[in-house]
């Protein structure tokens, strides 16, 4: 494990990255640029600390007892963690030798650069799944839909676990057709073990004015739990099994 990356942070005791209690390290690097990003202060690679693999790995086994003692594991996020893949892999691989549950939470979009033999690597896959129509998507990151989409096949296909989740965005991501669209891509991933519907909110923004950025949904209401409640019934509608995150 000589590989080389950079890290924001890593937080323990997480209870919504994967199941059970979970260490999260938090990668820099990311191309989307999501108008409800919670953390800009993670888009750039080197706005974090430098780290080998190995000693993360080290660092990270030193919550061994809580983890196994709760049923939890290591997830890797950011940021966006394929962003630097070989780091990332290294990292869960190290993990999973510990014993460890391991969880990628990724956007999906380089998901292509990830063989199938890494995908063994990884436990559990947290996809973030935008939105599902391409306008849209490059609405809300700047990116291609299509791309995101075909790993999340590429998963289905190869019956890695994964569990979805989708950010509410009144007037973003809401839109009917939208939201009839992935829930009707959903369904036929047989390996979708569950959804997690997000509800939009404005805790981000405090980053983006410490990093003199502009905030483009500074007129965007919380998603209120009755929106949220619609769009759970429409997935269970069709069969999913989703939770209110």
């Amino acid at each position: 494990m000589t590989e080389t990356g950079y890290i924001h942070s890593y937080t323990t005791a997480s209870a919504h990255d994967g199941p059970g209690l979970r260490t999260v390290v938090w990668t820099t690097g990311c191309h989307f640029r999501c108008q409800y990003c919670h953390n800009p202060d993670t888009w750039h690679l080197t706005a974090g600390r430098k780290v080998c693999a190995a000693t993360l790995v080290e660092e990270l086994a030193c919550y061994a007892p809580f983890i196994h003692a709760t049923g939890g594991g290591v997830t890797i996020s950011g940021g966006e963690p394929l962003v630097q893949a070989p780091f990332t892999l290294s990292v869960l691989r190290g993990c999973k030798a510990r014993g460890f549950h391991t969880a990628l939470d990724t956007n999906g979009f380089l998901g292509d650069c990830l063989t199938d033999e890494d995908l063994t690597a990884i436990d559990l896959v947290i996809l973030d799944l935008k939105s599902y129509l391409p306008e849209t998507h490059r609405l809300v990151t700047g990116k291609e839909v299509a791309p995101v989409l075909r790993f999340a096949r590429r998963l289905a296909a190869l019956g890695r676990p994964t569990w979805v989740r989708f950010v509410l965005v009144p007037g973003l991501t809401n839109g009917q057709a939208n939201l009839e669209g992935l829930a009707t891509f959903m369904v036929e991933l047989d390996n979708l073990e569950r959804v997690e519907v997000l509800p939009f909110h404005q805790l981000g923004r405090t980053k983006w004015d410490q990093l003199g950025l502009s905030y483009p949904l500074t007129c965007t209401p919380p998603a209120s739990p009755e929106a949220v409640a619609r769009v759970v019934a429409l997935f269970r509608a069709h069969g999913l099994r989703v939770v209110e995150a």
